[in-house]
């Protein structure tokens, strides 16, 4: 199934309704796909993504003609940006017009071929790298620590990963999500393809969700479903999003980290009692990126569960040795199978003309079990990388960018879900600020999520690993 087959068969159908007032129709998505020229076919470009306009219509547009985005937040700081460039050397770079100036500093020198709302394309000095023909989309897998590590998906993949969605979550063309996450981050582009896949209206908003206007918007446009991953939840439970008159307001999903058992249970509860549907879900990036969801109906039953396998899609768990667990309540590594698995990641620019390499596999490093009914439960990780406020932070490349940027010093980072604990063997205050303002300068992350902790040495084994067991999570 097309996520783009509105585009011919209801063309005047409204894709999206703007802060603004500005009605887009899908019928626009093809004026966005001509605007790139056909030197940009199968060309990588770096798309930096905000809820506007610009980029909803540059995405679909890139998907539409056959061009490859990169899906940067366009708050991406200006070093790991360059980094990536220097890393991809794209051929294109898609950009809004009001770029901060340290950003735009890094474009001074590119030719703009065309302009879609907000937004404008640029031309780079470089060729461009190969791409395997399939190669359709690219996220990163940790874009807070700026690791070049991009997953690679096909077209397929990310269509059928928005047919299981719109499947087990029963989207229709009438429906109207907001937006509230970031289109560059796997999540809040999965909910544009899923529901631009059925044919709804996209409330396309600049707003947080913490000011008024934003909460103005979703009454005034008669919002059918939100979205969050736990933070979010959190915010939700502050304001009060219990007691609110929302009529419209008929879905919540909620993914991107475990939710805590008191606010599962509180929105599960709550969507029970007032006739709305909750639906908990897990994924990966790699995965497109749903793989399992729990069914409403379950929520309060099996509540801590991530439910089961979305529609299409396969979960098992296996042992140590690679053998099936068939057992129930046995823990071991939850490995998926489906359509919509890539095909792997890409390290350097010439990873992107590799072909398929995991072959509809995806091995998750999550650790869980299954219940007697077959249901999930993840009780831990295989590798070391935890969710802040939903995005993927992988410890060892927190590490290896403090190392670089305090090279006098030494570092050990440990953690859970919204929390990350440095370790480092420089001792004073001061340091300790200015590791701080580096990791939020860097990461875009909120200060409250880093703890900084002198040590005299990083524990380490005869081999120099070190002793993660050996630090406190505080």
């Amino acid at each position: 199934m097309d996520i783009l087959r509105y585009v011919a068969e209801a063309p005047q159908q409204v894709l999206a309704i703007t802060d603004s007032g500005e009605t887009l129709h899908y019928s626009d998505i093809n004026k966005a796909a001509e605007a790139f020229p056909k030197t940009a076919t199968h060309q990588l470009v770096f798309l930096l993504c905000r809820n506007s306009p610009g980029t909803l219509l540059g995405y679909l547009g890139c998907l539409k003609a056959g061009v490859v985005p990169l899906l940067l937040d366009a708050h991406i700081a200006p070093d790991l940006l360059h980094h990536l460039i220097q890393t991809y050397m794209p051929a294109f770079y898609y950009v809004p017009h009001d770029l901060p100036e340290e950003t735009q500093k890094i474009f001074p020198r590119n030719t703009p071929v065309a302009t879609i709302a907000d937004s404008v394309l640029l031309r780079s000095d470089n060729a461009g790298p190969a791409l395997f023909p399939d190669l359709a989309l690219l996220l990163t897998t940790s874009g807070s620590t700026g690791s070049p590590k991009l997953v690679r998906l096909t077209y397929r993949n990310i269509c059928e990963n928005a047919r299981s969605i719109a499947e087990y979550l029963h989207i229709t063309d009438k429906e109207r999500p907001v937006t509230m996450l970031p289109m560059s981050y796997s999540y809040g582009m999965s909910i544009i393809n899923s529901h631009v896949l059925m044919g709804a209206t996209v409330i396309l908003t600049g707003h947080d969700m913490l000011t008024a206007a934003f909460w103005e918007r979703v009454k005034q446009e008669n919002v059918s479903s939100l979205v969050g991953i736990p933070y979010t939840y959190q915010m939700f439970s502050r304001l009060r999003l219990t007691e609110m008159e929302l009529p419209a307001l008929k879905t919540l999903t909620q993914a991107g980290g475990k939710l805590p058992y008191e606010l599962h249970k509180k929105f599960g509860e709550w969507s029970l009692n007032t006739g709305r549907r909750f639906f908990v879900m897990y994924g990966q990036t790699e995965a497109a990126p749903r793989m399992a969801y729990l069914p409403p109906d379950k929520t309060m039953e099996k509540c801590g569960s991530m439910g089961i396998a979305i529609p299409h899609g396969e979960l098992k768990l296996i042992d140590e040795a690679g053998a099936e667990i068939t057992a129930s309540d046995t823990v071991g590594e939850l490995v998926y199978r489906g359509q919509n698995v890539a095909m792997g990641y890409a390290e350097c620019a010439a990873d992107l003309a590799k072909g398929d390499e995991w072959h509809g596999t995806l091995h998750t490093g999550d650790i869980a079990k299954r219940d007697a009914d077959g249901y999930f439960f993840i009780v831990g990780r295989k590798k070391r990388f935890i969710k802040v406020f939903g995005n993927r932070v992988n410890l060892d490349d927190t590490e290896r960018l403090l190392a670089t940027a305090f090279p006098s010093s030494e570092f050990a980072c440990i953690g859970q879900d919204d929390l990350l604990c440095v370790y480092t063997t420089l001792s004073t205050e001061v340091q300790h600020r200015a590791i701080a303002d580096y990791l939020v300068q860097t990461t875009r992350l909120p200060a409250k999520v880093f703890h900084i902790f002198f040590i005299e040495a990083i524990p380490k084994n005869p081999a120099g690993k070190t002793l993660y067991s050996q630090l406190e999570i505080d």
